[in-house]
């Protein structure tokens, strides 16, 4: 049976004439209660973001549709607000992010002070089914060196408060600074993993499981692996073949799971090399290897991923797609090598938002 997969994405709300993020949160949400059916969106940390998610679906191709629908459709609430969503997982313009208002948001900003007030970034979240905790967390084991991967694939955050990061995603580097954020370690069991989880908590450092933020994780809320690792993409096509290569991922760590076949032992000391390197390089310099951990171009890399899944993404029908997309972006660039074009294009970081914002809803 094919699993069903699902994305959420998180959208930067900008003005449409300079670029400059606009905290319009509460203003779109209220545009979305008044048309309920045209999609549903929430509010993140701050006013300045919206994020929505698509159903769980087994045709990635249907999926595919429903993304581009959705940022369509959340566009037009936007510009009932006066703004617009850019597909940016950082503001390339300076920004003075405004938290949203919420007793937990402002648990939150109370706690972790700067870091809150600063960490206006968007991400690609997707959720692949699992039978159990069991299975999901043995595909946690499994899965942990092919994730740096996948945030090379989508890096799309080359720009900070102004100035080029010389990183192809800043919001990764961002991101890390949560206490809880990153690359984990191999828990073995359902049960080591939630004693994991607990002791977290315990700490009171964190206010819930919502902020256990691995780069993958059980889903506190559905039956679903949640691969948390990505920029949000620019391009409407690439958050697909995300969803097609982690559900290969999830299909072949659960098939080595049933074999026995153990997880790679990867210190996450070495992960957390690999996946600053990811974020460093995007698709634009070395990456390491994820079977010997050692620098790779990013086609090579690719390579070793296609490999790894390529029984699974044939059994799911996908096979094609991630072969065709995996080229597309190698050859054309992710969203971090657009931005930068633009930019040594036109010399105008407003320019930059406003492309970015019109290639996020296909104009």
């Amino acid at each position: 049976m094919v699993r069903t997969v699902g994305v959420e994405e998180e959208l930067l709300l900008v003005d449409e004439g300079t670029g400059e993020p606009k905290a319009r949160a509460a203003a779109v949400l209220a545009s979305a209660d008044a048309a309920p059916r045209e999609t549903s969106v929430e509010s993140e940390l701050h006013g300045q973001q919206i994020e929505f998610a698509t159903s769980p679906r087994a045709d990635v191709g249907e999926l595919a549709e429903e993304i581009k629908r959705l940022r369509t459709t959340t566009d037009a609430l936007a510009r009932r607000a006066g703004a617009r969503v850019a597909a940016l997982a950082t503001s390339p313009l300076p920004v003075s992010p405004q938290i949203n208002d919420g007793e937990r948001y402002r648990w939150v900003t109370d706690k972790f002070g700067a870091l809150a007030q600063e960490q206006l970034t968007c991400g690609c979240h997707v959720h692949v089914s699992v039978a159990s905790d069991a299975e999901g967390v043995a595909v946690l084991d499994r899965i942990r060196p092919w994730l740096p991967p996948l945030l090379a694939l989508s890096a799309n955050s080359p720009f900070w408060q102004g100035k080029d990061t010389a990183y192809g995603s800043h919001r990764a580097r961002v991101w890390n600074r949560w206490p809880s954020a990153g690359p984990y370690d191999i828990a073995g069991s359902p049960e080591a993993y939630e004693d994991q989880v607990r002791a977290m908590l315990g700490t009171g450092v964190l206010r819930d499981k919502g902020m256990v933020y691995f780069d993958a994780r059980l889903s506190h809320r559905w039956p679903t692996v949640e691969i948390r690792v990505a920029d949000v993409c620019l391009d409407a096509r690439t958050p697909a073949l995300l969803a097609a290569l982690c559900r290969a991922l999830v299909d072949t760590a659960a098939h080595e799971a049933a074999g026995r076949v153990p997880p790679a032992p990867v210190p996450t000391a070495v992960l957390r090399l690999a996946s600053w390197q990811a974020a460093r390089s995007g698709l634009d310099g070395d990456l390491l290897h994820p079977v010997h951990l050692t620098p790779a171009t990013p086609g090579e890399v690719v390579e070793a991923l296609l490999a790894h899944t390529r029984d699974a993404l044939k059994e799911n029908g996908d096979l094609d797609l991630a072969e065709a997309e995996t080229s597309r972006l190698l050859h054309e660039g992710n969203g971090a090598r657009r931005q930068r074009a633009v930019y040594e294009e036109t010399g105008s970081l407003g320019d930059v938002v406003r492309e970015c914002a019109r290639h996020t809803v296909g104009e």
